[in-house]
C-alpha cells in the first residue's frame, strides 16, 4: 500500500496550528457577527456609527478595486473603439472614392448632355446640314492636322464640304469613305479662310500653323486691327464656308497680325455637323484643291 502523499495532521505541527488558528477566525467572525447583530438591534445609532467606520476603512480599497477595473475595462474599450474607428475610416474612404467616381460620371454625361443640346439647335438653325456624327479621332504629334468623323459618302458627305460644331468651325472634308470621312483642321497648315473680325468686320485671313493655332493677318498692310481676346468668324467669301461662323479666339499679338486658337477644339468635342458648301459651285474647286492638298 502506498504512504500517504503529505504528513497527517497528528504528526506535523505547521499543519495543527494551522487549523487552530482557523477555527479561531471562524470562531472570531462568527462572535463578532452576533455583536454586530445585537448591536444593529439593541442600539441601532452605534450599529450606523460601526457601519460608518466600516465604510470608511474599506472605501480606499473598493476604490482602487475600481480605479483597476476600469483602467481595464478602458483599455479593451479604448481597442474596440481604435478598430470601430479605422473600419469606419476605411469605409468612408470607400465611400469617397465612390462619390467622385459616381460625380465624374455625371459630370461627364452632363458634358455629353450639353454637347448634344448645342448640336441639336445648330441643326434645327443651320443652313440644310448633310449628316451629323462624332470626331472619333484627330492628330495632335503630326505637323498635319487631320480628324476622323464618323460619317461617309453613304450619308452624303462629299470632299469640301464644311465640318462645324455648335463650337465653331472644324474644318472641311477632305476625304471621304463609305462610313467615315478625313477633316482638314482650320490649324493646319493647307488651310486657308477669308474671316473677319467679329468686333469690327475688318477682313483677315486665317491660315493654320500645324501646332494647334491659327495665324491671322489682315487685308490691310501696315495696320494691326487685332486685340487680345477678339473673336474671327467667316465672311463667306469664296463660297465654301458660310458666313458668321466662329473660327479662333485671339491669344497673342505679332508685329503684324495676331495668333488665335480655335474655338471647337477636336480633342474635346464629340459631335459636329457636316453642311453644304456656302455656294454649291465652290464645291468643284474645293474637291481639286482637296486632292492637290493630299
Amino acid at each position: 500500500m502506498a504512504p500517504p502523499g503529505g504528513p497527517r495532521p497528528g504528526w506535523s505541527r505547521r499543519a495543527q496550528y494551522g487549523l487552530f488558528f482557523s477555527f479561531l477566525l471562524a470562531v472570531a467572525g462568527l462572535v463578532i457577527g452576533l455583536v454586530l447583530l445585537a448591536l444593529s438591534l439593541v442600539a441601532p445609532k452605534s450599529y450606523a456609527s460601526v457601519r460608518g467606520a466600516a465604510l470608511d476603512a474599506t472605501a480606499p480599497v473598493t476604490g482602487g478595486l475600481r480605479a483597476v477595473t476600469a483602467t481595464i475595462g478602458g483599455v479593451f474599450t479604448g481597442a474596440g473603439n481604435y478598430w470601430d474607428a479605422a473600419h469606419q475610416n476605411a469605409q468612408l474612404k470607400r465611400e469617397r472614392e465612390l462619390m467622385l467616381q459616381r460625380i465624374i460620371e455625371a459630370k461627364a454625361i452632363s458634358q455629353e448632355n450639353r454637347e448634344l443640346k448645342a448640336s441639336l439647335q445648330l441643326r434645327e438653325h443651320s443652313r440644310s446640314p448633310v449628316a451629323s456624327g462624332r470626331i472619333v479621332g484627330s492628330s495632335f504629334s503630326s505637323p498635319r492636322r487631320y480628324a476622323i468623323f464618323s460619317a461617309g459618302s453613304s450619308d452624303g458627305v462629299r470632299v469640301g464640304m464644311p465640318v462645324r460644331s455648335a463650337q465653331g468651325l472644324i474644318g472641311r472634308v477632305i476625304d471621304s469613305g463609305a462610313l467615315a470621312s478625313r477633316v482638314l483642321l482650320i490649324s493646319d497648315r493647307a488651310s486657308i479662310i477669308p474671316a473677319k473680325i467679329l468686333r469690327g468686320g475688318q477682313p483677315v485671313i486665317s491660315q493654320g500653323r500645324g501646332d494647334g493655332t491659327v495665324d491671322l493677318r489682315p487685308l490691310e498692310v501696315g495696320r494691326n486691327p487685332f486685340k487680345r481676346g477678339d473673336i474671327v468668324i467667316t465672311s463667306g467669301t469664296g463660297g465654301l464656308y458660310p458666313p458668321l461662323v466662329p473660327i479662333a479666339r485671339v491669344v497673342r499679338l505679332d508685329d503684324d497680325g495676331a495668333i488665335a486658337r480655335p474655338l471647337a477644339d477636336p480633342s474635346s468635342i464629340s459631335f459636329a455637323l457636316v453642311e453644304q458648301p456656302y455656294e454649291p459651285a465652290a464645291i468643284a474647286e474645293e474637291a481639286g484643291s482637296a486632292a492637290d492638298t493630299q
